[in-house]
């Protein structure tokens, strides 16, 4: 059974520091700046022998109205909501705040279990705040450090009780159910291309500049508001993952920081965004390059389709904003063209135009997606391959640099994700670039693999002798060992 624990507070109180450390990894951005975090964030927690979810918060602000800190603060007390637990952290070292004491009276009306922590307690200059903190009502306070790992003990002391309760209605609560499983119903099952699962689920990054519509987008897919949104360019800081279910299929979404051009990025804490939103990328398996239909293509767009293409992930190309269009037919013929001319290394990756605030298109951008999924992961027997060399190079033989001849031998794939395949030739360094394109563009064509990456190595198979290359033995060894073991 596995419970959820929300931990929140005022901004800057070492929130993030703490689910950093629950979860064993550096998932949210942290910087001394107050208000780093806006959108919730998720991740599988561990303390001694409890294993359950923690959620990452925005900072509590005294606003209520429409502004950003307004829909910050809204979608805080949704996480308080849904949590089983509610851990409410302080900075001891500053003391109980007015705002500190007006939250702790939200919380003891909308969560059922409240644990209260006094962060940043190491040292006397906590005393305090430490003891200021039984005045919010909310029981004996924690006396934590999350930069240090202290007072864990004391949290999990907290938690354990809570827990067993969990487990033991969630115990009372579940039904009896008696199913026998055919064992052997999935003998015949092809796995060539793993599908999905709920412990494996589909990894989709969600990419582009500031503003285009990231958050949005991933909203309308769930249909809820998880992420924050508004007019304001770079709402979203951290890369945020959200485990969904879309089309009956298991996927994990990454809402990434719109990355704008390295010259303008001179924040640090927009240069963690950045960076945080590449490393999504490169644990995804599709992503999806979401443009503006106003001012698609522009040359950060380009670099980021081409950073994607690059780390061998599936890309696909999604056009938003596509409900305020005018003149939809001569846009997408444009549109067609550009992607043509300006990324000929996506040459037939999937180019798909959505609203994300109507929701239109997100069917097919689905299926893109699935289909994206499954070239990516697509392997082609050898034999079938050979067969298909052997056409190409009827077609159009290999070029014969300073008169000689390469001869290309047979063909294999090596590997899948991204598709990858070694052609056993001789001469492989005086192979032209161009030849080497003709084979990829002919595998794309030949075995319907449009938009993915594909990776060619050439080897040589010249080298008959296996000992070429290796050091010679010295000429006393070298005797010794043809002469063998020597009679006594």
């Amino acid at each position: 059974m596995s419970f959820t624990l929300a931990i929140v507070g005022r901004p800057n109180v070492g929130k993030s520091t703490l689910f950093n450390r629950l979860v064993g990894k550096k998932l949210a951005l942290v910087d001394d700046q107050p208000g780093v975090t806006r959108d919730l964030r998720e991740g599988e927690a561990k303390l001694g022998d409890l294993r359950f979810t923690v959620v990452d918060s925005a900072g509590l602000e005294d606003a209520t109205d429409d502004s950003l800190q307004g829909r910050m603060r809204r979608l805080t007390e949704r996480a308080v909501e849904m949590a089983d637990i509610c851990l409410f952290m302080i900075d001891a070292r500053v003391g109980v705040t007015p705002t500190d004491e007006m939250f702790a009276e939200i919380l003891r009306k909308k969560s059922a279990h409240v644990i209260l922590a006094a962060n940043k307690g190491e040292g006397a200059a906590a005393d305090a705040g430490v003891i200021e903190a039984y005045a919010l009502g909310l029981g004996e306070p924690i006396r934590l450090s999350a930069e240090h790992g202290e007072g864990l003990n004391d949290l999990y002391s907290q938690i354990m009780p809570l827990a067993d309760q969990f487990e033991k209605d969630a115990v009372d609560d579940t039904p009896e159910v008696d199913v026998d499983l055919d064992e052997d119903s999935d003998d015949e099952e092809d796995y060539s291309v793993p599908m999905p699962t709920n412990a494996k689920p589909l990894q989709v990054a969600v990419v582009g500049r500031p503003n285009a519509g990231k958050s949005t987008l991933i909203n309308k897919i769930l249909g809820e508001e998880r992420l924050l949104t508004g007019p304001e360019a770079g709402i979203t800081r951290d890369a945020i993952s959200l485990r969904i279910e879309w089309g009956g299929v298991p996927m994990r979404i990454f809402d990434t920081a719109g990355m704008r051009k390295k010259a303008k990025v001179q924040e640090k804490l927009e240069k963690l965004s950045v960076s945080d939103g590449l490393r999504a990328v490169k644990f995804a398996e599709v992503v999806v390059v979401l443009l503006d239909a106003d001012i698609p293509f522009e040359q950060q767009d380009l670099r980021i389709a081409d950073l994607a293409e690059r780390e061998g992930r599936a890309v696909i190309v999604a056009v938003n904003k596509w409900d305020i269009e005018d003149n939809k037919q001569e846009k997408l013929r444009e549109l067609k063209e550009s992607f043509a001319r300006l990324l000929p290394q996506l040459k037939g990756a999937p180019l798909i135009t959505v609203s994300a605030k109507t929701g239109r298109g997100l069917d097919r951008l689905q299926e893109a997606i699935m289909r994206a999924h499954d070239v990516w992961n697509r392997r082609i027997p050898t034999a079938a391959l050979n067969r298909w060399l052997v056409g190409m190079l009827e077609q159009h033989p290999p070029p014969a640099p300073q008169g000689k001849r390469i001869k290309l031998r047979y063909m294999t794939q090596a590997k899948t994700r991204p598709p990858g395949f070694v052609v056993m030739c001789s001469h492989p360094d005086k192979m032209p670039e161009s030849y080497k394109r003709y084979l990829v563009n002919g595998l794309r064509v030949g075995f319907d693999m449009p938009g993915t990456p594909i990776r060619l190595t050439l080897r040589s198979q010249n080298d008959k002798n296996p000992f070429k290359g290796r050091k010679k033995a010295p000429p006393s060894k070298l005797r010794k060992h043809l002469k063998g073991p020597q009679r006594g």
